[in-house]
């Protein structure tokens, strides 16, 4: 063996120069291993993500507190967080009970609306007479005032019924989740259908095995922006007429007894219970997703 031949394998078996940076977490991989530039940049990208809203969040609230205790603004058209909070402390009862009203009015109308929007866009992406149908209706519901729907199912069904106020939440919920589960449906590709069709699968075979499981995230999308159509709808259904005791009726109760304060903190409750819809469905859609791929 030649002396260059030899050096080569003797570098190469005690760990030479070659390979001493890989195996003993040289430089090239160092950075890597320990948590270097890369990691670090990552890390801080993320708090900041995270802590940026919540530092805005407590300025605006500072800014907020300071203008209200200043005198320049009247107490009734903006009272203080700090007067907020004071009846968010003292209503709290009142405020979990009245969201839990609200809540289930908005849940119940958001399955209703996803089941149907679901079932219908399947329809549609079958039967084409079906889907030259649902597009004029759709486009109908979506731009439907709840206002002005909210009194008519009241009297409709009854000043002691909570119906009107969850079909209202499923009329709202009904419309992005039919559009997002269309649109899924009709990205599965004909070759993995027509491939399908080779190996005899029936149609609904086709549909459980391939349509579907394509559409599932454009399904949860839809689901997580009906959530907060949900919640808004059955608000706004709870101003007018119906039931006493929800989030929406409270909220005007408190604003026409001049108790401000009060409202803004069924207001803050409001937030709340949407805010918890939209994550709760933003988990399941992530989920989803995450399986998919």
């Amino acid at each position: 063996m030649s002396e260059p031949s030899a050096a080569l394998n003797s570098g190469a078996r005690n760990g030479g120069a070659p390979n001493s940076g890989a195996r003993n977490g040289g430089a090239p991989n160092s950075g890597a291993r320990n948590g270097g530039a890369p990691n670090s940049s990552a890390l801080n990208s993320r708090t900041t993500h995270v802590l940026a809203p919540i530092v805005l969040g407590v300025v605006v609230v500072a800014i907020w507190q300071a203008l209200a205790g200043s005198g320049l603004v009247e107490a009734y058209l903006l009272p203080s967080p700090a007067a907020i909070v004071g009846e968010i402390v003292a209503f709290a009862p009142s405020m979990i009970s009245a969201s839990g009203i609200t809540g289930l009015n908005a849940l119940i109308g958001l399955v209703l609306g996803t089941v149907l929007g679901i079932l219908t866009a399947i329809l549609a992406s079958v039967l084409r007479i079906v889907d030259g149908m649902t597009a004029p209706v759709v486009a109908a519901l979506s731009v439907i005032p709840i206002v002005a729907l909210a009194p008519v199912l009241n009297t409709m069904f009854g000043a002691d019924s909570q119906f009107s106020r969850q079909a209202i939440a499923a009329l709202a919920s009904f419309v992005p989740v039919f559009i997002n589960t269309l649109r899924g449906v009709r990205q599965t590709l004909p070759v993995h259908r027509d491939l399908m069709r080779v190996y005899a699968a029936s149609p609904g075979e086709i549909m459980r095995t391939v349509t579907l499981p394509t559409a599932t995230p454009f399904v949860f999308t839809g689901i997580r922006l009906a959530s907060s159509l949900a919640v808004i709808s059955a608000l706004v259904a709870e101003y007018f007429g119906g039931p006493r005791g929800g989030l929406g009726s409270l909220i005007a109760t408190s604003a026409a007894s001049s108790a401000y304060p009060r409202a803004w903190g069924y207001v803050v409750a409001s937030i709340v219970l949407g805010l918890a819809f939209y994550l709760v469905t933003l988990g399941l859609e992530r989920a989803a997703t995450l399986r998919r791929s």
